[in-house]
């Protein structure tokens, strides 16, 4: 059986950061909040990384990450506008005025051919913590796995203060994921969390409700009914320059045409991530408090 692969998640353009924040220095050594998520899976029984970028950060993506990680067995994928897209559909978005990729579950597939076990899928640009790792590294390494898995997250412990955050908001029963939703405008407004639906309404939502922040497993198998899923949605968002098809409104379909049950697993793991360029000096903060607590090196890769 072969060991689990991560799957990095490091193609978006960071339009709200201002900037490549999948490189951004945040540690002592200039490490990138992706070298943490790197370290602590492989400490957590993954063995090969697939990173997903854009031709147009690769240079700098292997200048300023990638040369520090010489010694890990890695794979680079690309994502692009027209990666995997029928050429009429291509047209029909072009003519619609869409510049960027189709999102995460276009991401993913778009790593389909380098992806040869059960895998975890992350964002580059999140701090997830070597608990989640290690429960979904185990998680994974189980023999003849046919069911998916989510590492949630409590949603007060989320947001940024500095503006907006999109969730997959998670409904779960009996150690199951039922339902998630990808709600795109959450803030804190006073006590109260709310998203702000694209018509103007409000809708409250309980501090400890579960949240994806794109931690998933899966098994190997899935990627026919990704394709499937993600034919349909161009089909009907091929002229609408703004949609992304996002992994949570995919497993959300696996889960109601019964493709897959994607099991809930918990983890004593505290999330951050750098949405906003002003999230960044919590992030070094952050880290840096880690490494003076020995949680990790000062310099990631320089150590055995």
């Amino acid at each position: 059986m072969k060991a689990p692969v991560l799957v990095v998640l490091a193609a978006g353009m960071g339009s709200r950061y201002g900037g490549l924040k999948q490189v951004d220095r945040i540690g002592q050594d200039g490490a990138a909040l992706l070298d943490y998520s790197v370290f602590d899976a492989l400490r957590s029984g993954f063995e090969k990384i697939v990173f997903i970028i854009r031709h147009a950060i690769e240079e700098d993506f292997r200048e300023l990450v990638l040369k520090r990680m010489a010694s890990i067995p890695y794979q680079l994928c690309f994502q692009e506008l027209d990666s995997l897209i029928p050429p009429e559909l291509l047209n029909q978005a072009k003519q619609a005025g869409r510049t960027k990729p189709w999102g995460t579950s276009h991401a993913l597939l778009c790593a389909a051919h380098a992806i040869d076990a059960p895998f975890a899928v992350i964002n580059a640009d999140d701090f997830y913590g070597r608990a989640a790792f290690q429960a979904m590294g185990a998680y994974l390494a189980s023999p003849k796995l046919t069911q998916g898995a989510i590492v949630p997250y409590c949603l007060e412990k989320t947001l940024s203060p500095q503006g907006t955050v999109t969730r997959g908001v998670c409904v779960v029963q009996d150690g199951y994921l039922q339902s998630v939703q990808e709600l795109t405008a959450i803030a804190q407004e006073g006590d109260r969390i709310c998203n702000t639906t694209p018509e103007g309404l409000k809708q409250e939502l309980a501090p400890d409700t579960p949240v994806s922040m794109n931690f998933w497993g899966f098994p190997v198998g899935i990627f026919p009914e990704l394709h499937r899923y993600f034919d349909e949605f161009l089909k009907t968002s091929a002229g609408q320059p703004k949609q992304e098809c996002y992994l949570p409104m995919a497993a959300d379909w696996f889960i109601k045409n019964k493709l897959l049950k994607i099991r809930v697993i918990p983890a004593d793991s505290d999330w951050f991530g750098i949405t906003y360029q002003a999230d960044r000096e919590a992030a070094v903060n952050r880290i840096a408090a880690l490494t003076a607590q020995g949680v990790y090196p000062a310099s990631l890769w320089n150590v055995s």
